[in-house]
């Protein structure tokens, strides 16, 4: 069993564990606030199915994850975990309002609840069993990285905290005979919305597409300047096809001395190496030649690097190269989103080259900061 068979297993599994809690929880939950004429048992019962609903809703975004590229979707069926991460938010949502509403209607028709010792027991044991699924799934689901395990973990939490302050309300009531049930009701829908709207809103951002994590970031960059005839590695960009299904491209600084068939080796040798680390493919990647024939290019280089990085929102210069008979030199700046006017700031770093050497002719490229540290 490879890592990515391994890995929707434990999610599947979890999942099924998540749905056999909930659907107990819910059935006890369900019965006792009928019995109590408790609204906020009721509202928690149903928050509850709606946590095996998006544990369901995983196992089958797991299933349809794992299809294999075809024609039409080159690049794999993963970000289908993305979809099922936002179905579990848009449930969330569905079970803040149906709280809420439910809520209201009992504040503006109130009914006396009934607490008994056994109501009171079972919520106190459900708020322990969320605790500890709540952690259990959530744990799992970030040493996986699956989203909507993530959600549903923090949802599961959420159910914790909403138990436990159904037990608040009770015990308000049988020591003063004050009920604010209907009230701790409104308070839980709207607890429900916000942690939807925030799973929605995080996981709309992955959808839309993030920036590299930091971590890996480095991690590619160490691996790839490891080999030795590799002096930097530059404007990496990763593209994100599901939970840890990246492709990317990226630049490497070489010598200028290296043939054309020793590069094609090299290249190889890089893809293969990062694939096997850290199961990235490059699909893409770029050369930047760096003088070294040359002792006075290697002098300049330095020196115009410290020309545009006056400017603190330039973060770096690479690529560069000198060529003394055609007088030219060419090197690409990566402007920060920081500046005011990246495009600004570029032409003004450009100017202050010009300046020190008006003989060259100037080939300067702006980067986006995709991913550099």
């Amino acid at each position: 069993m490879n890592q990515q068979d391994n890995r929707d297993k434990v999610i599947i599994q979890t999942s099924i564990v998540g749905i056999a809690a909930n659907v107990l929880l819910a059935g006890f939950k369900a019965v006792i606030g009928f019995l109590s004429g408790s609204i906020a048992i009721v509202t928690d019962a149903v928050n509850n199915l709606s946590d095996a609903a998006s544990s369901v809703i995983t196992i089958v975004g797991t299933k349809l994850a794992k299809k294999e590229p075809d024609r039409k979707h080159p690049f794999g069926y993963g970000r289908i975990e993305y979809l099922t991460a936002m179905l579990i938010s848009f449930l969330v949502l569905y079970a803040g309002i149906t709280a809420l509403t439910e809520s209201v209607k009992k504040i503006i028709t109130p009914a006396e609840p009934d607490y008994g010792t056994v109501t009171l027991v079972i919520v106190a044991a459900a708020v322990i069993v969320k605790i500890v699924l709540g952690r259990y799934v959530k744990g799992v689901g970030d040493k996986v990285n699956s989203d909507s395990l993530i959600n549903s973990g923090k949802d599961a939490m959420l159910d914790s905290v909403i138990s436990a302050s159904t037990l608040a309300a009770a015990a308000v009531y049988l020591l003063f005979h004050i009920s604010t049930e209907a009230w701790l009701g409104a308070a839980i829908g709207i607890v429900i919305l916000k942690s939807g709207f925030d799973m929605l809103k995080e996981t709309l951002s992955k959808i839309l597409g993030e920036r590299a994590d930091a971590k890996l970031v480095l991690e590619l960059k160490k691996t790839i300047t490891e080999f030795p005839e590799i002096s930097g590695a530059y404007d990496l960009v990763l593209h994100d096809y599901g939970p840890d299904a990246f492709q990317g491209s990226v630049h490497v600084e070489v010598p200028d001395t290296l043939s054309a068939a020793e590069l094609d080796k090299l290249i190889r040798r890089v893809q293969t190496g990062v694939y096997r680390k850290h199961n990235v493919a490059l699909t893409a990647i770029g050369v930047y030649s760096k003088n070294t024939k040359d002792p006075e290019a290697v002098a300049v280089r330095e020196h115009v690097r410290r020309i545009v990085t006056k400017d603190p929102h330039i973060l770096q210069m690479h690529g560069f190269y000198m060529d003394q008979e055609e007088k030219t030199m060419r090197f690409d700046m990566v402007v920060s989103f920081d500046a005011e006017d990246r495009g600004k700031a570029f032409r003004e770093a450009c100017d202050r080259v010009r300046k020190e050497y008006p003989d060259y002719e100037l080939q300067a490229a702006m980067d986006i900061d995709f991913s550099e540290i």
